[in-house]
């Protein structure tokens, strides 16, 4: 399976067997990051109302589109494109400075290649004792790695260290590109890790398999994808 970071939170997954995925697209002007070019079979939004991680309509062609609260909302169980998910309900972070009353939107995860692959949406808070549980077992993990507007960092490694995922990737941590300045650097979260549980892709795309994923969790931080100057 391919593994795309367009940036934020939003992910191109393109499995050998089943249908593509992209994940919580978001609105460039918003966070700084390129257009998404590309198109999937599903995309599959945490929410309807979060101009960050919601923006199915900008994905070109006609792909199906699941709104993971939607999923939670209606017992947890949800499937489009030939894709089973689940999706678990969660609330934004309380102090927002763009939303006077927190959203709620939704985590969730499905199978691909053999592999459980979880995405956290845009959780704002610590998680339930529900919620950590809805991450057992996951092999991928698509973590809210950036602190400000999102997740504690020390809230987060709870849920990691009890769920213990193979293969941790970071999503919504401040960049280069990333416009709220606020937001923590991934050496925030690095700090959390030994330095040989960390790799660096420095690419936008990589491949993962399930034959080839750690035993121990490991964390793999990827590179943003970024247009060609002029495009």
């Amino acid at each position: 399976m391919q593994v795309t970071w367009f940036g934020h939170a939003a992910f191109k997954l393109t499995p050998d067997h089943g249908p593509s995925v992209i994940t919580d697209p978001y609105t460039p002007e918003g966070v700084g990051y390129d257009p998404i070019t590309q198109s999937a079979d599903l995309v599959i939004i945490s929410s309807d109302d979060d101009s960050a991680h919601c923006r199915a309509d900008l994905i070109p062609g006609s792909p199906q589109v699941l709104n993971a609260l939607t999923v939670a909302r209606a017992g947890g169980q949800g499937e489009a494109a030939g894709l089973a998910v689940q999706a678990v309900q969660a609330r934004e972070w309380e102090h927002h400075p763009e939303h006077d009353v927190p959203g709620d939107n939704g985590m969730y995860r499905f199978g691909l290649d053999g592999m459980q692959i979880a995405h956290m949406g845009d959780v704002g808070n610590a998680l339930t004792d529900r919620q950590i549980a809805f991450f057992e077992d996951v092999d991928v993990l698509f973590a809210l790695a950036g602190g400000y507007l999102t997740i504690e960092l020390p809230d987060l490694m709870r849920m990691i260290h009890r769920v213990r995922p193979k293969l941790v990737i970071p999503m919504h941590f401040r960049t280069l590109t990333y416009k709220p300045r606020n937001t923590k650097w991934i050496s925030s979260f690095l700090e959390h890790f030994r330095d040989d549980a960390v790799d660096f892709a420095c690419e936008h795309t990589v491949t993962l398999s399930k034959a080839d994923l750690p035993t121990d969790t490991r964390v793999l931080v990827m590179d943003h994808v970024r247009q060609p100057a002029g495009v």
